[in-house]
C-alpha cells in the first residue's frame, strides 16, 4: 500500500491523496486540516491559489498528458 498518491487529471487539478506535505517555494506549508484529499489548481487561474477553485471549466484549460 502507497503512503499517498497523485493524480494529474486531464483538462484540471492535480488530487492529491493524503498523507502528504504541501510547502511552496518560500517553505511555507499548507495545513491539510485532517482531509485525505487535496485538490490543486494546474491551470493557473485559481482565486483560491495552491488550491483549485474549478476555474479550469470556465476557462476551457486544456491539457491531456494520458498516454505521455
Amino acid at each position: 500500500m502507497s503512503d499517498g498518491k497523485i493524480t494529474i487529471t486531464d483538462n484540471g487539478p492535480y488530487v492529491i491523496e493524503m498523507p502528504a506535505e504541501i510547502v511552496d517555494s518560500q517553505g511555507k506549508s499548507y495545513a491539510d486540516d485532517g482531509k485525505r484529499k487535496i485538490i490543486l489548481c494546474r491551470c493557473g487561474q485559481s482565486e483560491n491559489k495552491p488550491y483549485c477553485d474549478g476555474t479550469h471549466r470556465s476557462i476551457k484549460f486544456e491539457s491531456n498528458i494520458s498516454g505521455a
